[in-house]
C-alpha cells in the first residue's frame, strides 16, 4: 500500500470508528476514583463509602440487578426486547420462597430461575410465535405476574402468623452459607482502620470482596463470566446474535431463529428468577409483596448501561448496587458521596474544555457548582431523597451513556419465519 493510499483523508460523512475502552484507561480510571474516594474521606474524615461493610453491601444489591441484566442480554442479544424482567423477578421471589420453606434453599434457587424461565416461555411465546409487539406482551407480563403471585400468596400463607408479619409475607426460609476468607479478612479489616490515605480505601475495598460474601454473589459472577464466553466464543452464541442483528439472513444460513430466540428468552428469564430468589432467599429469607422494587428496570438499564456487554453490565450493576445500598448505610455517607460527585463533575468540566467541549464543559460545572452547594448549604440528605438515589443514578448515567450505545440491529423487531425468500 503507498503512503499516499494510507494517508487517504476519510469520505466526508463516512462513519467514524468509535475507539473501545482499553484495560489501561479502565484500570486507570478505577485507580483515579480510588483516590478521589480517599481524599474525600481525609477531607471530611467518613470513609463509609470505601468501607469493607460498603462494598460487601453493594455487591449484595448489585445480585439482582446484575441478574436482571444479564437476562435482558440474552434476550436483546436474540432481537427480543424483555421488559418483563420486573414480573419474571417476582416469580423468581415467589417461586424462590416457597420452595426454600418446603425444602431447602438450594431448591428454592433452582425453583426461582424454574419460575423464571416460565415467565420468559410466556414472553417467547407471545413475541416469537404470534408475533406481538415485545413491550406490549412485557408490559402484561409485569402486570399478570405480581397479580397472580399476591393472589397465590394470600391463600397459601393466610394462616401464617408471626411478628409483625402481614397477610402478604410467606413463611422464612433457612439462609444459605456465606464465605469469608479466614486471615485475609481480619488483615485487611486492621489495614482499613487505621485510615491511611489510599492504602486504607483500598484494603475496605478488597476486604468487602472476602468477608461474608454469600455462594450466590459467586455464582452470579460465574455465570456473567460463562455468559460472555457461550455468547461470544461459541457457536452457539455466533448463531444466537446473528438472530439479534440480522434474522433473515442467519435463516438463509441455515440457523432456525425461532429455536434460538426461544431459548434465548427462557434463558433470560431464568437468570431474571435467580435474581428475585436472591431477593426473597438471601436478602429477606422470604416473599412479600413488591420485593422487587423495580430492580428488572434498573437491571435493563445495566445492560444498557454496559453496551449490551456482559462486562459493562458487571459494571453497571456495581455502580446501581452501590448507590442502592446507600439505603441501608449512614445518611452522612450519601451526604459525602454528593460532594464526590461535585468534584468528579468539576473534573470532567475540565477534561472537556481540554478536549474543546464547551456546552458539555459548561453543563458540567452548572452541575458541580449546584451539587458543591448543597453540599455546603446541608448537614444531611433527607430519607426520601436517599431511597431516590439508584432511580436518579440511573437516568443521570443512561443520559450521559447514550452517546455511546449501539445495540443489535433486529432488536424488537417483529420476525417471521421465511421472510426472506
Amino acid at each position: 500500500m503507498s503512503t499516499a493510499t494510507a494517508a487517504r483523508p476519510k469520505a466526508p460523512g463516512a462513519p467514524t470508528k468509535k475507539r473501545k475502552m482499553s484495560w489501561p484507561v479502565l484500570l486507570l480510571l478505577i485507580a483515579g476514583a480510588l483516590v478521589l474516594f480517599s481524599a474525600v474521606g481525609m477531607a471530611t474524615g467518613n470513609h463509609a463509602l470505601t468501607s469493607s461493610g460498603q462494598i460487601t453491601a453493594a455487591l449484595s444489591a448489585a445480585v439482582p440487578i446484575g441478574m436482571a441484566g444479564l437476562g435482558g442480554l440474552w434476550s436483546e442479544r436474540a432481537g427480543v426486547v424483555n421488559i418483563g424482567l420486573e414480573g419474571m423477578m417476582v416469580a423468581g421471589t415467589f417461586c424462590g420462597a416457597w420452595a426454600g420453606y418446603l425444602v431447602n434453599p438450594w431448591v428454592g434457587l433452582l425453583a426461582g430461575m424454574l419460575g423464571g424461565a416460565l415467565g420468559g416461555l410466556l414472553h417467547a411465546l407471545v413475541t416469537v410465535t404470534f408475533g406481538v409487539d415485545h413491550i406490549v406482551s412485557g408490559v402484561g407480563i409485569n402486570l399478570l405476574i405480581p397479580g397472580i403471585c399476591a393472589y397465590v400468596n394470600r391463600i397459601y400463607y393466610k394462616d401464617y402468623i408471626a411478628v409483625g408479619a402481614g397477610a402478604n409475607q410467606s413463611p422464612p426460609a433457612d439462609p444459605l452459607p456465606y464465605i469469608t476468607v479466614p486471615g485475609l479478612s481480619s488483615g485487611l479489616k486492621s489495614i482499613e482502620g487505621h485510615h491511611w490515605f489510599l492504602v486504607s480505601d483500598v484494603a475496605g475495598v478488597l476486604g468487602g470482596l472476602v468477608t461474608n460474601i454469600s455462594v450466590v454473589v459467586l455464582l452470579a459472577g460465574a455465570m456473567i463470566v460463562v455468559s460472555y464466553f457461550v455468547l461470544w466464543r461459541t457457536v452457539f452464541g455466533l448463531r444466537l446474535r446473528s438472530c439479534g442483528e440480522n434474522p433473515t439472513a442467519a435463516e438463509s444460513l441455515g440457523v432456525n431463529v425461532y429455536k434460538y430466540k426461544y431459548l434465548a428468552v427462557i434463558a433470560s428469564g431464568a437468570f431474571a428468577g435467580l435474581g428475585g430468589a436472591y431477593l426473597s432467599l438471601v436478602a429477606a429469607h422470604f416473599y412479600k409483596d413488591g420485593q422487587t422494587l423495580g430492580r428488572g428496570f434498573i437491571g435493563l438499564a445495566a445492560m444498557i448501561f454496559g453496551n449490551w456487554m456482559p462486562g459493562g453490565l458487571a459494571m453497571g450493576a456495581g455502580l446501581f448496587g452501590f448507590t442502592d445500598s446507600l439505603q441501608l448505610r449512614d445518611p452522612e455517607s450519601v451526604h459525602v458521596l454528593i460532594l464526590t460527585v461535585a468534584i468528579a463533575m468539576a473534573l470532567l468540566a475540565l477534561w472537556q474544555l481540554y478536549r474543546r467541549k464547551f456546552t458539555g464543559a459548561a453543563i458540567s460545572f452548572v452541575v458541580a457548582g449546584g451539587l458543591g452547594a448543597w453540599y455546603a448549604l446541608t448537614d444531611e440528605v433527607q430519607r426520601p431523597l436517599i431511597v431516590a438515589t439508584p432511580y436518579v443514578i440511573t437516568l443521570v448515567v443512561l443520559s450521559l451513556a447514550s452517546q455511546r450505545l449501539r445495540m443489535p440491529k433486529a432488536d424488537g423487531q417483529i420476525y417471521r419465519k421465511g421472510q426472506g425468500k
